[in-house]
C-alpha cells in the first residue's frame, strides 16, 4: 500500500477515444511514455478529466487495465483510480479489481444523485468503499462544483480519522483555502492533501502543499515544474510570472468551450484524443485555427510537454 504523502504534479489524463468516439486503448503507451518524459509522478485516470462518467464499467475496467499494464512495475510512478460516486456497489466492484490490478490509489467522489444528507453519510459511503479494498490507499475527492458534495473536509477527515485504515488524504478541487489548510494541519500533519486547482497553485505551494493533481499538467508540466521550482528557491516574483501564464492558458479553455478545450491542446503536442462524449460541447472545427493563433500568442511552445 501506498504509505508516502505524494509530491509533484498527478496528471489527470483525457481518455483517449477514436474517430467513432470509442476507446482507444492503443494510445495509451503513447500517453503514459510523454508523461515520463516530462517528469510527471503520476497518473489520476477516470476522473472529471477522464470522463468518468461517461465511460461504461467495462470501459473504465479497460483504461484502468491498460494503464496499471504499463505502470505496475515503475515505483516512481502514482497510478490513481477515480471509482465514481453515483453507484456505490459498482464503486465497491471496481475498488477490487484496482487491488487485483495493482493501482496504486483507489479514489471516490460525492454522490451527485441522491446527495448525502450530511457528512455523517459520506463518511459511510467512505467506509463502504475503502473496505472493498483493504490494501489499496484510498483518497476522497472532493470536487464541489460538479457534485454539490459542499461539505467541509475538516469535518470529513474528523469522521473518518481511525476509522477507515486505508484512508491516506484528499484530492482537493475547491478554493477555500481555510478548509485546505486545516485539513493540512489535522492530527498532525497525517494526512496528504494534494492541490487540484492549476491556476491556484502558488497559492496552495504558500500553505506547504507538495503535490498537485490537474488536467493542464498533461499538456504543460515543464511550465508547472518551474514554478514549483522558483517558489522552492524564494524566487516568487518568477513564481508569479509563470502562473499567470497557468492562468492565460486556462482562461483559453473558457473562452473555446470548456473542458474540451484540453483534448485541443493534446493535439498540439502530438496526442490526438479525439473528442469528449455528450453531453459536454466540443469546439467546431472551424474554431480550431483560431485557437491555434491564441495559444502561440501564450508563447505554448516555450512551456509545453513535448
Amino acid at each position: 500500500m501506498l504509505n508516502h504523502k505524494i509530491s509533484g504534479l498527478i496528471a489527470a489524463p483525457f481518455t483517449p477515444f477514436d474517430e467513432k468516439g470509442e476507446l482507444n486503448i492503443a494510445l495509451i503507451p503513447q500517453y503514459y511514455a510523454m508523461l515520463k518524459r516530462n517528469k510527471v509522478a503520476g497518473a489520476f485516470i477516470c476522473g472529471s478529466t477522464g470522463e468518468g462518467v461517461s465511460l461504461t464499467f467495462d470501459e473504465k475496467v479497460a483504461v484502468m487495465t491498460a494503464w496499471a499494464a504499463l505502470t505496475k512495475e515503475d515505483t516512481e510512478f502514482i497510478l490513481m483510480m477515480l471509482l465514481g460516486g453515483t453507484n456505490i456497489k459498482e464503486c465497491q466492484q471496481l475498488a477490487r479489481i484496482a487491488e487485483q490490478a495493482g493501482v496504486d490509489v483507489i479514489s471516490f467522489t460525492s454522490p451527485s444523485y441522491f446527495k448525502p444528507a450530511n457528512v455523517e453519510q459520506l463518511a459511510k459511503c467512505c467506509v463502504e468503499i475503502a473496505m472493498a479494498a483493504p490494501h489499496t490507499a484510498f483518497y476522497y475527492y472532493h470536487i464541489p462544483v460538479l457534485t454539490g458534495g459542499n461539505f467541509q473536509m475538516i469535518e470529513l477527515l474528523k469522521k473518518v480519522d481511525n476509522l477507515i485504515p486505508n484512508f491516506k488524504g484528499i484530492k482537493y478541487t475547491h478554493e477555500d483555502f481555510m478548509d485546505f489548510l486545516s485539513c493540512m494541519n489535522f492530527a498532525d500533519r497525517k494526512y496528504d492533501m494534494l492541490w487540484g486547482r492549476d491556476e491556484n497553485m502558488l497559492s496552495a505551494l504558500v500553505l506547504g502543499n507538495k503535490g498537485a493533481v490537474g488536467s493542464t499538467y498533461n499538456y504543460a508540466a515543464p511550465l508547472y515544474l518551474n514554478l514549483m521550482e522558483a517558489y522552492g528557491r524564494g524566487d516568487v516574483e518568477k513564481a508569479n510570472v509563470l502562473q499567470q501564464q497557468s492562468i492565460d492558458m486556462i482562461t483559453l479553455l473558457g473562452k473555446y468551450g470548456g473542458i474540451s478545450v484540453g483534448k485541443a491542446y493534446m493535439k498540439l503536442i502530438g496526442l490526438n484524443c479525439g473528442e469528449f462524449r455528450l453531453p459536454v460541447k466540443n469546439m467546431p472545427a472551424a474554431q480550431f485555427e483560431l485557437f491555434k493563433t491564441d495559444v502561440a500568442k501564450l508563447g505554448f511552445d516555450d512551456f509545453c510537454a513535448h
